[in-house]
């Protein structure tokens, strides 16, 4: 599992997808409508991760290794990027 060349991979693509978004985010007033935009980003963004690792033969339902033991929570790769659900 090569996490760093994931990250690389992830930090890119969202640079580019941020800079997108900033600009329809500036044309649009509404607020509600902003606030879709930034849903329909947060699943892209979802998806993205996901389609990467699936590229690069990441399984994000792999525990996340730790290190420190005394950490009792047992998350995966895709609850530490995601979120807890």
């Amino acid at each position: 599992m090569n996490i760093e060349s994931f990250r690389a991979e992830l930090e890119t693509r969202l640079l580019i997808e941020k800079e997108y978004i900033i600009q329809e985010l500036s044309l649009i007033d509404d607020y509600q409508e902003k606030l879709e935009v930034l849903g329909k980003f947060n699943e892209k963004y979802k998806e993205l991760i996901k389609r990467i690792a699936n590229e690069d033969g990441i399984d994000l339902n792999v525990p996340y290794q730790t290190e420190n033991p005394l950490h009792s929570e047992n998350l995966t790769y895709e609850q530490i990027i995601l979120g807890k659900p």
